[in-house]
């Protein structure tokens, strides 16, 4: 029975059931989230896996087991989680692990172009005008730097390749990370620029 302003009304089981999931389901209570739910599951599982050895005989030793499963198990993640970390912070990197010369990465571009494989081909002389750029000392060596700072540090240093720097940092990601195909004319265009920046010289600051 439920009373409004000092009236009885009988309500049955069924309908009071009823009306309360639908008071429940008004969005002014808030709703746990499929995370808090999983977490909670997680942690009443691990509290029962706790007591039941407990309760075993031996159940300190059980305990230390348990505990030394859980630091594997915790010791993997974070494993996991660092590898995640340093995969995720090299994604954006121009170079890989191995160093190469300008001319390395011009002769890995050309055996590309030749099989027809324009994405690693531009990929390779995008690499070889910044190792150029960076022997010359037009741009500093910097390791872990992506196409964009590249292409951004080089513009400012010859600012008449600006766009053209900007264009072929672009076109690096684009094969690279936006899972776009290389062409050969974008090929060609980054050979062409690397030919051009081969006798630039950087514009001196005038103090």
């Amino acid at each position: 029975m439920i009373v409004f302003s000092d009236v009885p009304v009988e309500i049955g089981r069924e309908a009071a059931r009823d009306a309360a999931i639908r008071e429940l389901a008004d969005s002014i209570y808030p709703k746990e989230s499929w995370l808090d739910r999983l977490s909670d599951r997680f942690w009443s599982w691990l509290n029962d896996l706790i007591n039941s050895a407990a309760g075993l005989d031996g159940g300190w030793l059980a305990l230390a087991v348990l505990g030394l499963i859980l630091l594997a198990l915790a010791l993997l993640l974070l494993r996991a989680a660092r590898k995640a970390t340093r995969a995720a912070g090299e994604a954006g990197a121009l170079y890989g692990e191995r160093r190469a010369s300008a001319a390395e990465h011009r002769a890995a571009a050309e055996r590309h172009a030749a099989a027809g494989e324009w994405a690693p081909a531009i990929r390779e002389r995008l690499r070889a005008i910044a190792r150029d750029l960076e022997d010359r000392a037009v741009v500093e060596p910097l390791p872990g730097r992506t196409a964009a700072e590249f292409g951004a540090e080089a513009g400012a240093a010859l600012p008449e390749f600006g766009g053209a720097l900007a264009a072929a940092a672009r076109l690096f990601d684009d094969v690279t990370y936006g899972d776009l195909p290389g062409t050969a004319d974008g090929y060609a265009t980054l050979a062409a620029l690397d030919e051009r920046l081969r006798t630039a010289r950087p514009v001196p600051v005038v103090s």
